[in-house]
């Protein structure tokens, strides 16, 4: 049988035992322990034990405020306030060219390290749109390379900003694929409420799905997720909606938290944390103990509520750092949420994969199965928790059956005074 690529000794996700891997026109054409004798391709390559695994999926990031880090100034208290404050300033300031030229230089970093699917929240409390514009443009620049999801995002609020109905309104009208938006961050709570039930009633209008920035804060009086549970389940709206964020959730006394989770699993309610910033914009007014910011990922995860994570910020007023590396945020993931235990690890990896794929809802086209897409990774690590471990080169990246990226890994000697050639270290335990 001929294909167009074969991957040989592959190791997948929660499977025991090797598989080799054919593609054929852009799909997975055959998935099976050996292929046979008969088969070949005008490319093979040998995987060696190593993991493979669907791309990584970046649930939450803000493309528009990427790489203006130090613009006009730097975030001095580390605050979400201040970084607001410094986006404020900035965005005036903002030309269509130059918001391009940072995603698209971004979305590059993502996609070199494993990321084909992206949702980026777009700043619309701006009478031009300029950010929007700029953004629906790099959507369909960069399919090729990578799926994006634009969501309309108001930072400002939706009835705390001048206009903000209208502009989340032309927001959509211009072409987003989700509706945003921010309760905690109004002015009141009875509009945070409303801002709520405008967001479902856009959703309705245009039939899209709704991801909302929600209770990102440590009042523990903030409690929007409870409203957009139950606005899911009036309007009908399960598997549709997300909450980002919802970091008031470890402020919260546990008998609420039990019941806010059950009404969420209830709700089919997606949460998307984000731990570079929850770690550090939360726990800002705290002396000590301090919290550590992130909404309770494990607790959500065992009562059946899909979880999944995003990078948030990348070198913008609110977070200084970062490359766009989601392992790496999984990696945080797994320390500040307490998932050590061995089977926790294989959960976390779902973070950014398959539970992620459920909360962008392109899961029906996700997966290594014949049929699917031919979109995958080849970690250079044997398996989940060697991945999170060690955080290694994603060697080779596939988008469709065609390799978009790949990585050389680099190469650590250690030279002793009595050899001078060195000896390799590869951080891993020897046989």
């Amino acid at each position: 049988m001929q294909y167009d690529l074969i991957i040989r000794h592959a190791q997948l996700h929660r499977h025991d035992g090797l598989v080799d891997i054919a593609t054929k026109d852009g799909h997975f054409a055959s998935i099976v322990g050996e292929l046979p004798s008969d088969s070949s391709a005008p490319r093979e390559i040998d995987a060696a034990g190593r993991l493979v695994v669907p791309p990584f999926i970046d649930a939450h990031v803000h493309l528009d405020a990427v790489l203006t880090v130090g613009r006009p100034r730097y975030n001095t208290t580390g605050t979400l306030l201040e970084g607001i404050q410094i986006w404020s300033e900035l965005k005036p300031g903002l030309s269509r060219e130059d918001v391009k030229k940072r995603a698209l230089e971004e979305i590059r970093w993502e996609v070199a390290q494993g990321t084909l699917h992206i949702r980026s929240h777009v700043d619309v409390c701006d009478p031009n749109l300029t950010a929007l514009r700029a953004l629906l443009e790099v959507r369909e620049e960069v399919r090729d390379i990578c799926n994006l999801q634009l969501v309309a995002f108001p930072q400002d609020g939706i009835l705390s900003f001048p206009n903000g109905r209208e502009l989340m309104k032309q927001a959509m009208e211009l072409g987003c694929d989700v509706v945003g938006g921010i309760p905690h961050y109004e002015w009141t709570r009875d509009m945070g409420v409303e801002d709520v039930h405008y967001a479902f009633a856009l959703a309705r209008e245009f039939n899209r799905d709704i991801d909302c920035h929600c209770d990102e804060t440590d009042d523990p009086i903030s409690r929007f997720t409870e409203v957009m549970a139950a606005d899911t389940i009036q309007q009908g709206w399960q598997g549709r909606v997300t909450a980002s964020h919802c970091t008031a959730m470890h402020s919260y006394d546990n008998a609420y938290a039990f019941k806010l989770i059950r009404l969420l699993a209830r709700a089919q309610v997606n949460v998307v944390a984000n731990p570079f910033d929850n770690v550090v914009l939360q726990g800002r007014f705290d002396t000590y103990p301090k919290r550590r910011g992130i909404t309770r990922v494990k607790e959500l995860l065992a009562a059946g509520v899909n979880v999944a994570l995003g990078h948030d910020s990348i070198m913008d007023p609110w977070f200084p750092l970062g490359k766009g590396a989601m392992l790496a945020a999984a990696q945080l993931a797994l320390f500040l949420c307490h998932m050590s235990g061995y089977d926790e690890i294989n959960d976390v990896l779902d973070l950014i994969t398959t539970n992620a794929a459920r909360t962008l809802r392109v899961q029906d086209s996700y997966g290594i199965e014949e049929g699917k897409p031919a979109d995958f990774l080849v970690l250079d690590a044997p398996s989940a928790f060697e991945a999170l471990r060690l955080v290694p080169a994603r060697l080779h990246v596939f988008k469709s059956g065609r390799e978009v990226a790949y990585t050389t890994p680099g190469k650590s000697v250690i030279k002793r005074q009595t050899d001078q050639e060195g000896e390799e270290v590869t951080f891993r335990l020897k046989p």
